[in-house]
């Protein structure tokens, strides 16, 4: 998967199309109950790219809006 760009919000490719049942669907299972965005990631990577959080590392971020600590099934 990857992100595509072109639309109002970038999605995961191939995961559905914008405002489409699936998305809905998909979203639902999330924890957070929307799906990601390219602005998630890129602040997961601002923290982390920031001289104030210098003392982390070594860590694993996952930014999956919660769906990693459950059963969720795509």
């Amino acid at each position: 998967m990857w992100l595509r760009r072109g639309r109002s919000r970038p999605t995961i490719s191939g995961a559905s199309s914008e405002g489409s049942e699936r998305e809905a669907e998909l979203a639902k299972r999330i924890p957070v109950g929307r799906l990601g965005a390219v602005e998630d990631v890129t602040n997961a990577f601002m923290f982390f790219a920031d001289p104030k959080a210098s003392f982390v590392t070594g860590q694993t971020l996952y930014v999956c809006g919660g769906a990693s600590v459950g059963s969720m099934q795509l």
